[in-house]
């Protein structure tokens, strides 16, 4: 968009690209989630911005002043919460000082979440003071504009945008069935979500990944559920028993909703994330290469256990399990009195433990949204991103909340409002002291521990695309590889990393095949069917020990073959044939007579096909 000669030609190639996927003219607009860059190149060209800043310049000072706006958000977030500005501080400076487990902007800079986050805790910043039982409703409208932008903002940047907005939808329905917040506030909260969800496919040219998605299925569900069982009365039994038959029926609901509408479209894109789950649980067992890909990535795994002890040593983890087992307590108790007995006008002002939560939902719908964070962390490493920053926000709250130091200093006869003040202010300070004293040495030592980037054998390969192929020469290679051939050389791609499209993920399979057990016919084959000219071939993959995780085991189980290590499952069969990454570098005759190796260093081989 910045190099092409006008904003309307960078947008007529962005939407018939051939070289992204070559041999197929895609729509970028529509795959990819990359309308931000196409607004930052936008402004960039529109203002003086151009004259002082490089382009990759403007694109970090973007995305790191966003994070900014996001520790802004999680700083007021608390505020609100707590009614203190230093709770507020004390979450930002755990978000700083767990930098390791709350981001990954510091070292993976154009990932669609950095984009996307940011406005997500701006939204929940908005959520939290649009829930509160005490705002006026010029407040309340401003709070729901900004929940709307935000909410938007959030989903355009990000492929995975679908699954947090479950996630808050299942928070919302939480606290809605449990009567914690006023029905209103939580129909448009889902009426938010629906039209933000289908802005993004307007924009992506009717994605179908969105329509189909589980939350376009859940919401419905879920209002056609609660509208029907709206009957408040009865014992608490029996309110346990509806909802325990509200939630199932929402499930129930939403998976035939899904089903139609996947039927309708004929949307099959997205089977393979429920391959993962189901083989992620141990409920099925597959030899599916997608799946083994998702579930030999790192990024996919369950949370290690060396997270908590980081988290530990600044003291936010055990602070948050105290903070979250205790509001959730809290909750069952405010629960329980509230379907107990109907509330006179008396007992709201009876200050009870369990009455913090039944006058505060905004409390309420944190509880149970870091609870929906907390699993999805769990179960798949790259998403704790989520959960972390909502460990920050709860910690830090509670020893600033001027209701939580009320109610528990009235328990020994402590009314004082001088006392209440100061102990909650200063237990705060006392805290960032304690905090900053053990944690500044570290940020000291990152700050004096200047790196370089040095990959001299990346460079040369890039150098030697630029300077030795044809700019319309088709590349084929690893996933990762390929997407910085693309950046640095600008060159036509066979395969690549976004990985959301079931034509790509079939073509990826067959393509992968240079590191499989096949006959240098069948690859040259292969190779020729998508008119590719080139291929990289890493040693880094090819010779890597064989543990049924790397790249050549997935494509042995996938031909049905027995991996290197030797460990046989059903089905597999152990073949003699060499493994054509490794035999290649021998130039054989067999290979000779379809490839040319052309380029060489310590990490990477490109060969050339012949005619």
């Amino acid at each position: 968009m910045v190099n092409a000669p006008s904003i309307t030609q960078g947008l007529w190639d962005l939407m018939n690209d051939n070289i992204t996927e070559h041999q197929r003219t895609i729509n970028i607009l529509e795959r990819f989630n990359i309308y931000q860059e196409v607004l930052l190149s936008i402004i960039y060209r529109l203002t003086p911005i151009k004259y002082y800043l490089e382009p990759v310049y403007w694109y970090i000072n973007t995305v790191f002043g966003l994070h900014g706006m996001l520790v802004s958000a999680l700083f007021v977030t608390s505020w609100i919460l707590s009614g203190s500005w230093l709770s507020g501080m004390l979450a930002a400076l755990f978000y700083i000082f767990n930098k390791a487990d709350t981001t990954r902007v510091s070292f993976v800079i154009p990932l669609r979440e950095s984009f996307s986050l940011p406005f997500l805790w701006l939204q929940l910043c908005a959520v939290t003071m649009y829930l509160r039982s005490n705002i006026s409703p010029k407040m309340e409208k401003a709070c729901l504009w900004v929940i709307s932008f935000s909410t938007f903002a959030f989903c355009v940047c990000w492929q995975f945008n679908q699954f947090v907005i479950l996630l808050q939808a299942f928070a919302l329905f939480g606290v809605w069935t449990l009567d914690m917040a006023p029905p209103y506030k939580i129909k448009m909260m889902y009426g938010v979500h629906v039209l933000s969800l289908l802005a993004v496919c307007c924009l992506q040219f009717f994605n179908k990944m969105i329509l189909a998605s589980l939350v376009m299925s859940f919401i419905p569900a879920a209002f056609i559920v609660v509208s029907i069982t709206n009957n408040k009365y009865g014992s608490i039994v029996w309110r346990c028993m509806k909802l325990l038959l509200q939630i199932v029926s929402t499930f129930v609901i939403m998976a035939l909703i899904n089903y139609i509408i996947k039927f309708v479209i004929r949307q099959e894109a997205d089977e393979h994330i429920y391959k993962f789950l189901l083989a992620k649980f141990g409920i099925s067992k597959t030899l599916d290469f997608d799946v083994n890909l998702y579930l030999c990535n790192g990024a996919f795994e369950f949370l290690t256990f060396d997270t908590f002890e980081r988290l530990s040593a600044t003291f936010l983890f055990p602070l948050y399990v105290i903070v979250e087992l205790g509001l959730l307590g809290l909750l069952a108790v405010a629960v329980c009195q509230n379907w107990s007995k109907e509330r006179t006008e008396d007992k709201k002002e009876e200050n009870t433990l369990g009455h913090i939560l039944s006058d505060r939902p905004e409390l309420a719908y944190h509880a149970i949204q870091s609870v929906f964070f907390g699993l999805i962390g769990l179960m798949t490493l790259r998403m704790k991103y989520l959960w972390t920053p909502h460990m920050c926000i709860l910690a830090s709250f509670v020893l600033g909340d001027e209701g939580l130091w009320t109610n528990v200093l009235e328990r020994i006869k402590v009314r004082s409002s001088a006392v209440i003040q100061t102990l909650r202010h200063s237990t705060t300070a006392i805290t960032i002291g304690i905090l900053l004293f053990t944690s500044m040495s570290n940020v000291y030592n990152e700050l004096a521990d200047l790196k370089e980037f040095y990959d001299p054998d990346t460079v040369e390969l890039m150098q030697w695309i630029n300077g030795n192929t044809a700019p319309r020469e088709a590349f084929t290679g690893s996933m990762q590889l390929l997407a910085g051939v693309k950046l640095s050389t600008g060159r036509p791609l066979l395969n690549h990393p976004h990985y959301e499209d079931k034509v790509l993920r079939q073509r990826t399979k067959e393509l992968y095949q240079i590191y499989g057990r096949k006959s240098p016919k069948e690859v040259y084959n292969i190779l020729k069917k998508y008119d590719a000219t080139y291929v990289i071939l890493e040693d880094s993959i090819c010779l890597a020990p064989s543990n049924g995780c790397r790249t050549p085991d997935h494509i042995d189980i996938v031909n049905g073959q027995v991996p290197d290590n030797g460990i046989a499952q059903v089905g597999l069969v152990r073949s003699t044939n060499p493994r054509f990454c490794d035999d290649i570098r021998y130039n054989k005759s067999q290979y000779s007579k379809y490839f040319k190796p052309v380029f060489m260093n310590k990490t990477f081989r490109i060969y050339k096909l012949l005619h």
